[in-house]
């Protein structure tokens, strides 16, 4: 195992991570609410084909930003009013949205482009293509850390650093801001807000919002940055993984951050099954390696990493006092 592929697999890990950070901090923010929205992979899809369709059909990968924040937005608006306005069972809605999202993005992208149910390639200014950030090119000589800046932090598109700074940004909101505060109280105990003069019904809808504009960057970083274009069910299951990151993170963004890194470092080494083998001195089987962030989902799901406990008022109606 040499320098260069390690480079590679840290360079492959911020890319994969990067959906599953955006997709576990808008959890982050419905769940501190106490609205569990198993939703993410839905809302991830339907924005990664409107990000590509309107990306393609109009040039600009930023125009097709905003169209899949649009799509992201209007399931989380459905699941807002299922789940708050009509107390509806909030993982039901969330499973519906999944289904719903699977089926029409198919059949929408169909109709469409007729290309079998994908968009055609992005190229150009309608893909997030990738930046170099400044003194990369004078530090790439330095031994050590001009690779590690120029192959591993540089060449990223856009999104991947907007990602990165929503880590602090978010900490910054829930545990530093009234906001937040209220936030986090309406998930724990929503009366006591109410009590206050607060709307918690208010309060509930702007993080489900907040919820789909994260899912809306996440679903269009897939399609216009990470990859050319949609293809069908390309979120592959990346909506559950980031669930299961949030609750390995225990709903902190700091440990979200640290938490979607392993989940990405897992996909990466799909790629590099010769690195895993120079270390154990053992074949790995491709299909091991690409069923290792799910095996993790699983375990995480199924109590092993600990106590997590989720916000008290999580998954339940709040019906106000008379």
């Amino acid at each position: 195992m040499d320098f260069p592929m390690i480079l590679q697999v840290l360079d492959a890990t911020i890319r994969f991570a990067t959906p599953l950070l955006l997709a576990c901090l808008a959890g982050l923010f419905s769940e501190r609410a106490g609205i569990f929205d198993i939703g993410l992979e839905g809302k991830m899809l339907a924005a990664a084909l409107m990000a590509a369709a309107v990306a393609a059909v109009s040039g600009s990968a930023w125009i097709g930003l905003l169209a899949g924040i649009g799509a992201s937005l209007a399931l989380s608006a459905v699941h807002g009013v299922a789940s708050i306005t009509f107390r509806g069972n909030q993982l039901i809605s969330g499973v519906a949205i999944n289904f719903l999202a699977a089926g029409l993005t198919v059949l929408i992208a169909q109709s469409w482009f007729a290309e079998g149910g994908r968009t055609p390639s992005l190229q150009g200014a309608a893909r997030f293509n990738p930046i170099t950030l400044p003194g990369a090119e004078a530090l790439r000589g330095v031994p050590v850390l001009g690779p590690i800046y120029y192959d591993v932090i540089s060449g990223h598109a856009i999104l991947v650093y907007v990602a990165a700074l929503l880590v602090p940004l978010s900490w910054w909101v829930l545990f530093r801001t009234r906001f937040g505060l209220r936030l986090r109280a309406v998930g724990e105990n929503p009366a006591s807000v109410d009590t206050a003069g607060i709307s918690v019904v208010r309060l509930r809808f702007a993080a489900v919002a907040i919820c789909g504009v994260l899912c809306g960057i996440a679903g269009a970083y897939l399609a216009t940055g990470l990859q050319a274009g949609f293809v069908k069910d390309m979120t592959a299951g990346r909506g559950y993984i980031a669930l299961a990151a949030l609750i390995f993170a225990k709903w902190r963004p700091w440990y979200a951050l640290y938490a979607c890194l392993l989940f990405g470092f897992l996909q990466a080494l799909e790629l590099r099954p010769d690195m895993i083998e120079s270390v154990i001195r053992i074949k790995v089987q491709g299909q091991l390696l690409s069923a290792l962030p799910y095996i993790l989902t699983v375990v995480i799901l199924a109590g092993f990493v600990g106590k997590a406990i989720p916000p008290r008022a999580g998954g339940e109606p709040y019906v106000k006092e008379r």
